[in-house]
């Protein structure tokens, strides 16, 4: 998802930074002739910045396994095998690079704040707060666990400060696939379901209601003036893994809803590595994607060994804060 919703962005100094404008829109007045014209408040500027920190991943082939390599050769093994194992490892140095990047993108905008854990990561530890507004936090009526949940009025409620007090308009809203399920199982959102889309309204309380797909509901709510939005389902899981261990992590908060009025909500800022501008002897160097430094070394001692590596000093990083809204289902609001 990063790669859709984030703009890259080079920064020559190594550092990111997201400015946020708190742009409210005022009217004009009218103004006799020949009168001096009335001053009006600026908006205000917030910023937050830091280092961009460096991330980084080794793979290696050792004696054996390059003595396997040569028996395959020696074998007259198909080509395509042998081409398969030798590059194997350049992906997905490569791709470890995207994984990160995805992490802490979802992170990040599912809470407005990128933590690195010590169980987690492997090296330093950081933390980025892009600070979203308070005033743009809400919690819900009912929690959306219930049937008797009423999400719609939650959605409703952000919609309204968004547009009316703001002067946003809300065009994407992003949660997990567990409290879309809740969501979409609530009595509230099946009937109204029901009604746009096939004109059905509930006669009793022992009218059955399915429960809606994704695309039903999306549907009405495209057709809907009140709304006018679209929900996306985050349901991503990413592999770390520290000393040897490896776990599953999900970087979405759960029972997080993300309003946004852009599908572009950051940049993906990244700067020049050192090694780039000092290569070492002997390395065979790749870039991948402007910021991704692949290379390839041999060691001899203690014995052979091969390794593929990837560097980059990059980070995701939210943007205009004051065009994001969150609503945690999982919190009460009066």
């Amino acid at each position: 998802m990063f790669k859709d919703m984030l703009r890259k962005q080079f920064s020559i100094t190594g550092k990111w930074e997201a400015i946020s404008i708190l742009n409210t829109r005022v009217s004009a007045d009218y103004v006799a002739m020949d009168s001096s014209l009335p001053l009006k408040m600026r908006d205000s500027i917030g910023k937050v910045s830091g280092d961009i920190p460096k991330s980084g991943m080794e793979l290696w082939l050792n004696e054996t396994q390059l003595t396997e390599l040569d028996a395959l050769i020696a074998t007259k093994v198909e080509e395509k095998v042998i081409v398969a194992k030798l590059f194997s490892d350049l992906p997905r140095v490569i791709t470890g690079i995207y994984e990160l990047n995805e992490l802490y993108f979802l992170q990040g905008l599912s809470t407005g704040v990128i933590s690195v854990e010590d169980e987690k990561n492997t090296g330093t530890l950081i933390r980025c707060n892009f600070g979203y507004l308070d005033a743009n936090k809400f919690g819900v009526s009912i929690l959306w666990d219930n049937v008797a949940a009423k999400p719609l009025n939650d959605l409703a409620a952000v919609l309204k400060k968004a547009k009316h007090t703001d002067g946003n308009t809300i065009t994407d809203v992003y949660m997990d696939d567990i409290t879309f399920d809740y969501f979409a199982k609530t009595e509230q959102v099946k009937e109204y379901v029901a009604f746009i889309i096939h004109n059905i309204i509930r006669e009793s309380s022992n009218a059955f209601m399915p429960v809606p797909t994704l695309e039903k509901i999306n549907t009405a709510l495209k057709a809907d003036n009140k709304y006018r939005l679209q929900i996306h389902i985050v349901d991503r899981t990413i592999v770390v893994e520290k000393n040897g261990k490896r776990t599953t992590v999900t970087p979405w908060s759960k029972g997080k809803v993300i309003f946004t009025t852009s599908k572009e909500v950051g940049v993906l800022t990244y700067a020049r590595l050192a090694e780039q501008n000092h290569p070492v002897a002997g390395v065979s160097y790749q870039t991948a994607d402007d910021y991704i430094l692949a290379s390839m070394y041999r060691q001899n001692k203690p014995s052979l060994a091969e390794y593929i590596t990837s560097q980059a000093r990059v980070l995701p990083v939210i943007c205009n804060v004051e065009q994001i809204y969150s609503l945690d289902t999982k919190t009460l609001q009066a």
